[in-house]
């Protein structure tokens, strides 16, 4: 599968949630988007874009944009979500995998969600020989990438030559 799929479907769904935010597609850390492939279950990625796009907007203020980034970087197929919202702290950043895990124990569960989530999207990606990181500072936003390695041409030369 292509990650620009995914991403492209991810612009729609936050124009779907919140039409008057600025959302973009770009490349990994900007640029231009750029194709993305992947040996991946689309269905279980999807479930983890869909994670990570929620949060952005159930945790930034009305508005706030968000950058959805797709491409290659070294031997890996990359998508990333980014936002400008109120960032975490160091200490928050260090849990916010964990199973439970919430940065803010006042919010119901309608309001911050069960804190499986990102646990969730952790295990999906970890399942596809992949990893998950998260770039924070208080202030400076969040920015969670999506790393899966990149198919190897020879699995493909071997797929088109028992066809």
């Amino acid at each position: 599968m292509d990650l620009r799929t995914l991403a492209a479907d991810a612009l729609h769904d936050v124009q779907a949630l919140d039409a008057t935010r600025p959302v973009t597609l770009t490349g990994p850390g900007g640029g231009k988007p750029a194709t993305a492939p992947a040996h991946a279950d689309e269905a279980r990625l999807r479930q983890v874009v869909t994670n990570l796009i929620g949060n952005a907007v159930t945790h930034t203020p009305p508005g706030t944009p968000i950058r959805i980034g797709v491409g290659t970087v070294g031997r890996h197929a990359v998508l990333e979500v980014a936002d400008q919202g109120p960032g975490l702290t160091a200490t928050e950043r260090a849990h916010v995998f964990d199973r439970f895990y919430r940065t803010d124990d006042s919010r119901t569960r309608a309001t911050g969600g069960s804190g499986l989530g990102l646990a969730i999207a952790h295990a999906l990606v970890t399942a596809h020989a992949g990893q998950i990181t998260l770039v924070t500072a208080p202030g400076r936003g969040c920015t969670f990438r999506v790393l899966l390695p990149l198919p190897d041409p020879l699995d493909d030369r071997a797929v088109d030559a028992t066809t």
